[in-house]
């Protein structure tokens, strides 16, 4: 149980880090979608992660886990625009990336494990 809580506790500073990360964009209207974007598929990993730990049944579970991973893949994309861009020249970019990468992984290996489960 012990490594659940350690990743919903990732998840949630992960949600709060992206938020923050958010704020050092520049206030131009031109990288509204980024925010907007950004803040749906980041918050939303750790939302659908918590949701699957209520499933009500190991297909629920599987789904959520699947829809926290698409999150976390598009979270990716959208943090790999930015600094592709050079929309900032924050490192907090390069973190995230990281994390979000990391974050993807971690939630393959779960759906994986409970498929062959």
């Amino acid at each position: 149980m012990k490594n659940f809580n350690d990743l919903q506790q990732r998840l949630f500073k992960f949600s709060v880090d992206i938020i923050r990360f958010l704020t050092l964009l520049p206030n131009k209207k031109e990288y509204d979608v980024f925010r907007y974007q950004l803040s749906k598929s980041g918050t939303s990993i750790g939302a659908n992660y918590e949701e699957s730990q209520a499933a009500v049944s190991k297909k629920d579970f599987e789904n959520k886990l699947s829809i926290s991973l698409k999150e976390a893949r598009e979270t990716n994309y959208w943090l790999r625009l930015i600094r592709e861009l050079q929309i900032t020249k924050s490192l907090e970019c390069e973190r995230l990336l990281q994390e979000s990468a990391e974050i993807a992984n971690i939630l393959a290996t779960i759906i994986i494990k409970s498929k062959n489960k």
